[in-house]
Parts: C-alpha cells; structure tokens; sequence
C-alpha cells in the first residue's frame, strides 16, 4: 500500500497542497480528478519524488520513505507517465521504450540490439502502437509519441503506476484499448493512479475517485453508485452548466476563406469547403482523419499538390505562419501547444506579445517593454488568466491557463479568422466551459470566422453551428445546426446520429 500522510507543499503565492492524506491500494485503479490548479500534479510529483513535501510524509508497506529524486522513485518501481511528451525525436521507437532499462541489455560491453527491438515490438503491440520499432520518433504523431510512453512505463515492472492524462492525445480505439489494459494490469497486483480530465473514462476504469479542489482533498469515494455530476460538484462546488449558445449571426454573402478541389499526394484528392464571416464551422473526425492536415495546408505549413485557397475570394499563395498572420490575418492554435504552441521556458508576456512584437518595436528595433507589460496584462485580464503577473512562465501555469496564453497570443495580432485546434484538450471542466464561451463570442460579438477542430463529439456539437465531418481524408459529410430562417437549433441526440450515420 502506497499511503501519503498530511502532506503540504508550497509555492511562492501558492498553497499547492494542504494537508492531503490518501491511501492507494495494489490492484486497484484510483482515479485524481480536480480542476487545473487544484494540485493533482503537485501531488503526483510529491509521489515521484520530484519535489519533496514540506511537511507530511510518504508511506510505502507501512514504511515511511524519503524520495530525493525521480530516479528513487524508479527504484521503488514507482513510475510516472507525464502529461507532457517526453520522448527523444531523433532516436527510434524501440531507444525511446527501453530508454530507462538500456543497462539490462548490454553483453560483453555492447548492447543486443536484437533483443532491444523484439521486446520494444512487443510492448509497443501491447498498447497497440501500429509503426515499426526501427523508426525514429521525431515524424510521429502526439498520439503515437503518447503511447511509446505508456510502453515504456508498462514494459518497467512498476508496483506503482501513474497515468497523467494519458489518453489526452489517443484517438477513441486507442483509450478503449489502453482502458482494457488498465483492468488488466490492476488484476496482477498493480497499484494505478489514474489522473484525468475525462470523467466519463475516470467511472468506466477506476475503483476509487479521489477529488482535490484548490490545493485540499474535497474526499475520496468508490465508483460504484458514482455519477459524472456527483465529480463535478466535488470538483468545482457546483453543477456543470449546460451553455445553451444559440444561434449565430453568419454572413452567409461573405465568404472569408475558400478551398477548391484542394489536393495532396497521398492524402487529400480534391478537398473543397468555404468558411463564413461570423461563422463557427467544426472539422469534426477521428486523430489522423485528416482535419489537423488540412489547416496544416490551409496556414502554409504543409504543401499542397493542387487546388487553390482563397481568402476574402482571392487566390492566395500561403508559405507559412508568417504570410498567415502578417499577410492574411489568420492564426492557428495548435493542438499540441507544448510542443508548438508556446515557448514553455519564457514569462506569459513574451508568448502573448510574440505575434505582435512588429507592432511594439520602436525606432530603433527594441520592444518597448512597457507596451509589452501592457498588452500582455490586457489579454490576462480578457481571457481571465490565472498567474501572479506577466512575468511568470508558461510552464509553471496550469493547462487551462496554458491554453489560454496559446490563445491570447492570436487575439493579440487581432486576426479574422482563426483555426482552433482541439482547444480543451488536457482542461478541466470549468475552463472548458470558458473556453468554449470565448470561441463563441468572438465569433457572435466580434464577428470573428473560426474553424473548431475536434475529436470531442459533444464540443463541437455544442460550439460550431456548421459541422464538415472527416474519414480517411475526406469531407464525408456536412451537417447544419444554426436555426437558420428561425428554426430551432437541433437537439445534440439528432446531430450525433447523423454525424454517425457519415462515419459509418
């Protein structure tokens, strides 16, 4: 039994955790759950040994252990899967899997690279990772960089495994796949902490819940007889809203961005939509249905084979983010803003002001750093960011607060169209619901044309009112929802099924 007693942990400004005490049982899968902030990562850290309590203590067995590093941790077969890609992009998926236990393979002072590949394929089909294991990992997708992850913390013999949103990135097969894997792992004794944002996954795999709100444990409780509203107000101290958004305001006369007879070789065979200004419209698919690609074309940082794009219906030649922005006014969230979309390591300030600095130089090329201060603090304050002032970095904020500074930085440069790429990804559910709330009323108040890419049915049924649905690289179908001409919008049941019925 792994057991954490009384623990406190602070930061400047910050109470992360106050006096939590929880006990994590082997063969079980107990699930922290809580809003971003509410010091989940805290504790899992504490766990690891990353960071050590300032008062309180760790149990293991019943004996209390001292974890002055992750590596002691590892010793203890304790083992973390973070949230945040950790992987070596320029060595192969078989280094990547066997990274912490490459001293097991060495023989007469040379590594059997045999072995090392025939175990990697094998773990690597246990979390049904589909690539060669020769392959080097910096092409791979986040969803398949995710789970050479998982392989790696599974293929390590943990006693204590924990899960830091790990099926953030996976497509739905992939986290019905990993869930499976979870219940079987808990019956050979292993202990799984199980940390999500994801609550209908949290009552489908865990046995205990345990929910953290603002640095303390709200309190612990079986799944059974568990509802996804009995976490929420656990979480948040009060029922989740249900945003009834309405209808939008669209000039359908005003076309702002047009694709036609799109191609790419091996990929897109002639991909044609329009977007229009006022408009929410939702690319809707699978991972890898080809909706991340297309915007990939659509902002210049992919090539295409063949068609034209038009922006306010004029052909355009698009060669990267910087003739998107500076030349068209069009931004891209990415879905991977770790990786992409922020400078993790630099203040909130600079990744806000970064698209904008051209417009706070002075004449002799230097930001004036009062405008920066000033800009940034505006965008804290319009999107309610979180953090002790403009100066604190990026990577010590929450994923909520993260994805808004990742946003931020595109309201910034005031663009008129602007591609949001699975916006709550790794967020909890009361900055969903904000998020969700600032893509509408950019796109209602500020007349704002927004394309909302999502693998989250009930997201972008929700937001978008116009909703082009992704297989194989297709657009297999288009589905209206905005009330046009007066009638009402439809129910979430109607358009689920008909978005069904195109994926079928």
């Amino acid at each position: 039994m792994l057991q954490i007693r009384h623990v406190s942990k602070s930061f400047p400004g910050v109470r992360a955790l106050d006096d939590i005490s929880v006990d994590f049982v082997p063969g079980e899968v107990h699930a922290i759950v809580g809003e971003n902030g509410a010091g989940k990562s805290t504790l899992i850290k504490v766990i690891c040994g990353i960071y050590a309590p300032d008062a309180g203590e760790v149990l293991m067995d019943g004996e209390r252990i001292v974890l002055r590093s992750y590596s002691d941790a590892l010793r203890r077969r304790i083992n973390l899967v973070s949230q945040e890609i950790q992987v070596i992009p320029k060595s192969t998926v078989a280094e990547n899997i066997i990274l912490d236990k490459i001293d097991g393979y060495l023989a007469r002072g040379r590594l059997d690279w045999g072995r090392i590949n025939r175990d990697a394929a094998h773990h690597a089909a246990t979390v049904d990772l589909a690539v060669p294991v020769n392959m080097t990992v910096g092409g791979l997708s986040a969803a398949q960089k995710q789970l050479i992850m998982i392989a790696r913390a599974l293929s390590s013999n943990a006693r204590i495994l924990i899960l830091d949103e790990p099926t953030s990135a996976l497509t739905r097969h992939e986290t019905d796949n990993l869930l499976q894997l979870l219940r079987r792992i808990k019956d050979e004794g292993v202990t799984i902490l199980f940390v999500s944002h994801k609550l209908e996954e949290v009552l489908a795999v865990a046995d205990k819940v345990s929910v953290l709100r603002d640095g303390s444990l709200i309190g612990t409780r079986p799944v059974e007889g568990l509802t996804k509203a009995d976490i929420v107000q656990m979480m948040i101290g009060r029922s989740a809203r249900t945003l009834d958004f309405g209808t939008l305001d669209v000039d359908y006369g005003d076309t702002v961005l047009e694709a036609r007879d799109v191609v790419q070789h091996g990929r897109f065979a002639g991909v044609n939509f329009s977007l229009h200004r006022g408009e929410i419209l939702g690319f809707y698919g699978l991972v890898g249905s080809g909706r991340t690609e297309l915007a990939q074309i659509l902002i210049g940082e992919e090539p295409k084979d063949g068609g034209e794009i038009l922006v306010n219906g004029a052909p355009v030649a698009i060669h990267g983010m910087a003739d998107s922005l500076y030349k068209y006014r069009m931004g891209y969230v990415s879905e991977n803003r770790k990786e992409k979309g922020l400078i993790l390591s630099a203040p909130i300030k600079t990744n806000i002001t970064v698209t904008v600095w051209n417009r706070l130089r002075d004449r002799l090329g230097s930001i004036r750093l009062a405008d920066e201060r000033a800009t940034a603090r505006d965008m804290m304050a319009a999107l309610e960011i979180r953090a002790t002032g403009p100066d604190q970095t990026v990577n010590s904020l929450s994923g909520g607060n993260q994805q808004k500074v990742s946003i931020a930085k595109w309201l910034a440069a005031q663009c008129d169209i602007l591609i949001i790429d699975e916006p709550t990804i790794g967020v909890d559910i009361g900055a969903k619901e904000y998020i969700h709330q600032l893509i509408w009323d950019l796109a209602k108040r500020e007349g704002k044309s927004i394309i909302l890419i999502s693998s989250d049915m009930p997201e972008v049924i929700n937001v978008a009112r116009r909703i082009l649905v992704f297989k194989d690289f297709r657009i297999v179908g288009e589905v209206e929802n905005n009330g046009a001409g007066g009638a009402p919008v439809r129910g979430y049941d109607e358009v689920s099924q008909e978005i069904g019925r195109y994926l079928a």
